[in-house]
């Protein structure tokens, strides 16, 4: 019997990042694949019994359900023990690269991702802007990791994994 089940399919960068913590963290779970592509979480039965928001992945651990890649990663650094803040200065610099990721590659990069790969959608004006706003976003990252080994300094945490 696994203690997590997360909600989750294989195209999603997202649900990816929750896999990927769960494994680090060698914590047991079982995948709840979701069928994304054929409309599954926009489903009304997929809205009340799984996420209002519509989304995966969504991690079920006992009596805690929990949705949002960051905030499924910040759960599970404090279950485990591993990749968290050791200080308040810490969980702020985390929760700054966390949302800087979903602000900026979430919205854009993987939009594009999206549009390119599974849309096939071709050159617009629309994925020339998310290119665009994506370079620029990563570049920031890119500039960053010259000066630290990692997003918050020296050592890996959840920022990195998201």
């Amino acid at each position: 019997m696994t203690d997590y089940k997360l909600y989750c399919f294989g195209e999603s960068g997202n649900a990816y990042k929750a896999a990927l913590m769960l494994e680090l963290c060698r914590l047991p779970w079982t995948p709840a694949w979701v069928d994304f592509f054929n409309g599954e979480t926009r489903s009304a039965e997929y809205r009340s019994s799984v996420n209002e928001m519509g989304e995966a992945p969504v991690l079920i651990h006992g009596d805690v359900k929990l949705t949002q890649s960051g905030v499924i990663l910040d759960y599970l650094a404090g279950q485990s023990g591993k990749f968290g803040a050791g200080s308040d200065a810490e969980r702020r610099e985390i929760w700054r690269w966390i949302l800087f990721d979903n602000h900026k590659f979430t919205a854009n990069l993987a939009t594009l991702r999206f549009l390119i790969q599974f849309a096939k959608s071709g050159e617009t004006a629309v994925t020339e802007f998310l290119r665009n706003r994506s370079s620029k976003s990563l570049k920031i990252v890119d500039g960053h990791l010259a000066q630290n080994p990692f997003m918050i300094g020296t050592r890996v945490a959840i920022a990195d994994i998201s």
